[in-house]
């Protein structure tokens, strides 16, 4: 008995050391249903980074575009992917949101519109219906653009996925929150010329698109996972620079319903905009949190060195 009693302990200790053994589960809701912005994350699944690093994540799809935030505030999911704007106003509004790391470095964000219908600056959408995309984000961002750029008088509607639909539809005349590396590509796969105004060309700064975020509580409590899930996803995103065809094919392969020819097209023109390194700047956040105080995208400033604390 003390024999089998000891072997069991030995083998406990052993496997407790061995990688992929006692692994910590993770659940992460994307910002998006799944395309090629999230290609890194599925690169880390499918080639076994995530396994490596002792951690099992689940991939979920939001049922509306605002939920991912909130749900990982709330503790209800462990990680978020997220935008750095919707982060700091979340921060402003007092919620205990944490930044893990970074996906896309640069806004991809536009103010899109049916290229026939010939707007030549932002301003000859006054007096116009414009759609936005996430509630609580794409909302305040088009009301500082629209004043920034001499928007007046127009209509917000929220559209949230149906972004082609709200447009082609004459529903809204311009969306707020389409990507130019992605819904462009969709709309000209069904014939459709996209134009857009791009934000950074028009008065908001540069920003990190898409990062990881998560509640203060979880990224204290799984503190170790989260790290270990960032480093997975940095390889993902060093195959995506320097395996590219690798990197979507293995993307394929975990998320083998999309189509592959839009997929393809829209990984070529996101590439150069994901992150190059995981080295937040706290300089060019505190700049956009300045910004969004000066322009009414958050009512109270935010001392963004807060939201990194829990980072080594």
């Amino acid at each position: 008995m003390k024999f089998t009693m000891r072997t069991l302990l030995i083998t406990l200790v052993l496997l407790a050391a061995v990688p992929g053994a006692m692994a910590q589960n993770l659940t992460l809701m994307l910002d998006w249903f799944p395309n090629v912005d999230h290609l890194p994350i599925y690169v880390a699944q499918e080639k076994g980074y995530f396994t490596e690093e002792n951690v099992q994540v689940k991939i979920l799809s939001p049922s509306d575009t605002a939920d991912a935030l909130k749900l990982a505030v709330a503790g209800k999911v462990d990680l978020a992917v997220s935008y750095e704007p919707q982060t700091i106003i979340a921060a402003s509004e007092g919620l205990p949101v944490r930044v893990a790391g970074r996906l896309v470095e640069h806004p991809l964000t536009t103010l899109l519109f049916l290229k026939s219908k010939g707007y030549t600056a932002p301003s000859t959408l006054s007096g116009q219906a414009i759609g936005y995309t996430v509630p609580g984000l794409m909302d305040v961002l088009l009301e500082a653009f629209a004043k920034i750029n001499g928007i007046e008088n127009y209509t917000a509607v929220n559209v949230g996925f149906n972004i082609v639909p709200a447009l082609t539809s004459g529903q809204v005349a311009a969306v707020m929150g389409p990507f130019k590396t992605y819904e462009t590509v969709t709309m000209a796969a069904k014939g459709i010329e996209a134009g857009y105004f791009e934000l950074e060309h028009w008065g908001i700064p540069d920003y990190d698109e898409l990062i990881f975020i998560a509640g203060a509580a979880t990224l204290a409590k799984k503190k170790d996972a989260v790290q270990g899930f960032m480093r997975a996803v940095a390889r993902g995103l060093d195959d995506a620079r320097n395996q590219p065809e690798e990197a979507l094919q293995a993307y394929f392969k975990a998320v083998p319903d999309v189509d592959k020819a839009i997929e393809t097209a829209a990984f070529e023109r996101t590439r150069p905009y994901f992150a190059g390194t995981q080295t937040i700047d706290p300089k060019r956040w505190q700049a956009f949190a300045d910004f969004a105080l000066a322009h009414g995208l958050i009512d109270r400033p935010v001392d963004v060195k807060t939201l990194f604390s829990n980072q080594d």
